[in-house]
Formats: structure tokens, sequence, C-alpha cells
């Protein structure tokens, strides 16, 4: 397929929205929405035995005090995504983590976004001193047994996090 003309008629501090029309090889053409997302990083963080989450208010869903892996958007221009991924944790959580490896990349809902999202899995968790989180981001940090992952995989029902603890679920089974 071939892009042939993209105009942004939104421009947004999170997204952006392009309509953009295509030329595909058998002549036809389309129209199309794309909402334009810079992407996004969540961490799979634990220590063999708890697993740090989050609950924060997620308004676009009318949801208070939805259940989620620590997470954030790539946002600093020039920044990498494990080196988001080290921010966030810090940021949301308090604790910087010494062992870090990508678990999986995906794109969150490719029939009208860009976004694309990369799970990592921290260990070697330590305690970042003088940790101050963001009053804005109204986070409550939440410390899960491992043992208890099944259940927070029943209460989840953002899409990232689900995807991240059912993949670590499957890293755990011998």
């Amino acid at each position: 397929m071939e892009r042939i003309s993209s105009r942004t008629v939104h421009e947004g501090p999170v997204v952006s929205v392009r309509v953009e029309r295509y030329r595909y090889a058998d002549g036809e053409t389309a129209e199309r929405e794309i909402v334009a997302h810079p992407g996004a990083v969540a961490i799979v963080a634990h220590d063999g035995e708890t697993i740090w989450l989050v609950r924060q208010p997620r308004e676009a869903v009318g949801e208070p005090a939805l259940l989620e892996l620590p997470a954030g958007k790539l946002d600093v221009e020039g920044e990498s995504r494990l080196e988001c991924a080290r921010r966030e944790l810090i940021e949301e959580i308090g604790i910087a983590a010494r062992e870090w490896r990508e678990l999986k990349r995906f794109y969150t809902s490719p029939g009208f976004a860009s976004e694309e999202v990369t799970i990592f899995v921290a260990t070697g968790l330590e305690p970042v001193p003088d940790h101050r989180p963001d009053p804005e981001e109204r986070i409550e940090i939440v410390e899960l047994a491992i043992d208890d992952l099944d259940q927070a995989i029943a209460e989840c029902t953002d899409s990232k996090s689900l995807i991240g603890l059912l993949l670590f679920r499957l890293e755990l089974r011998p």
C-alpha cells in the first residue's frame, strides 16, 4: 500500500489525528483516520515473591481506580524505550531495577491507532531514596504476592497490563 495524502485534523499534547488516503496494489483507494501516539512502555517489576502494580483513575473509561502495571508514554525527546521504562518505574513506584529485559511489543489498536507498547520485565529491585511521586498522577502502589497473580489477572481490565501479566504467568509455569 502507498500513502498518497495526509492532513492533520487535530494536534494535542497526547495524540494527534490525521486523515490519510492510501492506494493499494489493486488500484483501489481508501481514506483512514489515524490516531498518532508516541508509544508507551509497561513494566512487570518483581523480586521473585512480589510484583508491583498501580491503581489510578482512568477518566476516559470512567474508572476511578484501574489496576495496571507501572507504565508511561514515550514523551521525552530522544529517550529510548528502556530509558522511559527505567524513568517510569522510579516515578510511579519509587523503585530502580538492575536487570531489564524486553518481554513483548504490540500495537494497542492497529485499526485506527499507531500506539505501540513495549513491556519490560524488571528485576534486581532497589528502593529509590527520597522518592516523591508526582501528586497529579494520583497513583496508589499495589504490592501483590506473585502467588496471587491470578487474582490480579482476574481483576485487571487494562490491555497492556493483561498482556504483561499473562505472559509473565506463562514464564512462571514449569
